[in-house]
């Protein structure tokens, strides 16, 4: 059931392309996420507009990061949707974490809904060495900086982080075998990189121990993506 790993992003700014994708892929992939540029376009209607058109798992990529306070509050919100997963920053710190997964959890209880899956993002796969290091001032390896906050998400409660495929063997052996690791910038050999610095291969990232893949542009821009999502599940 390799298809099940595959996160497809909803990286559209209409509902009606994101409805598109969704009835075209429903049987193709596991799971559809939907981010910043979405739902500042669409609006939050589109969880139901996407869940009519066969959006069974739904990940939030929201990316809270603000105060716990704040943050606990929008994370009722998003767990009141019934979504899947959803994510915060790590950088917010422990207390902002653990905020955001008791709120999930306190909402789906009193909502009789299943406790959404919550993450949080480590350092983004746009981010180098050069960047964490003289941009951001954070000393260090980006690998150290990403195990870091990882145990920091798992001792605040969290089901898992994003990761790039380059720090999943490292997450593993600090977090253990069910600490989810859902990994973005994957590309199949010879595909484009776009805006993307540390990628990997699908079957490499998950040999690694990857749970989900959040597979974009190889699938949604492919001339058949349909096929193109096939092709990447086989190989997985």
């Amino acid at each position: 059931m390799s298809k099940h790993k595959i996160i497809i992003p909803l990286d559209v700014d209409t509902p009606k392309r994101a409805v598109e994708l969704v009835e075209m892929l429903k049987d193709e992939v596991g799971a559809f996420k939907v981010g910043l540029e979405l739902v500042n376009s669409a609006g939050l209607g589109i969880f139901d507009k996407i869940r009519a058109a066969g959006a069974d798992k739904i990940f939030y990529d929201c990316k809270f990061h603000d105060i716990p306070n704040t943050v606990a509050g929008a994370s009722r919100a998003a767990a009141g949707m019934d979504v899947w997963m959803f994510n915060v920053h790590c950088w917010g710190g422990f207390a902002m974490m653990k905020a955001a997964k008791d709120a999930a959890i306190e909402t789906a209880e009193r909502k009789g809904l299943t406790p959404p899956v919550v993450i949080g993002v480590t350092v983004l796969t746009s981010i180098d060495q050069d960047t964490l290091n003289n941009e951001l001032r954070v000393d260090g390896t980006v690998a150290c900086q990403v195990v870091h906050l990882a145990k920091l998400a798992q001792s605040a409660g969290l089901n898992g982080v994003v990761a790039s495929p380059h720090e999943i063997q490292a997450i593993r052996a600090a977090c253990g075998p069910d600490f989810l690791i859902v990994t973005p910038g994957v590309r199949p050999a010879g595909g484009e990189l776009g805006d993307q610095k540390r990628v990997m291969t699908p079957a490499e990232a998950v040999a690694r121990g990857a749970d989900y893949l959040v597979i974009g542009r190889p699938i949604i821009k492919a001339e058949d993506p349909k096929a193109a999502a096939r092709t990447i599940a086989a190989e997985i």
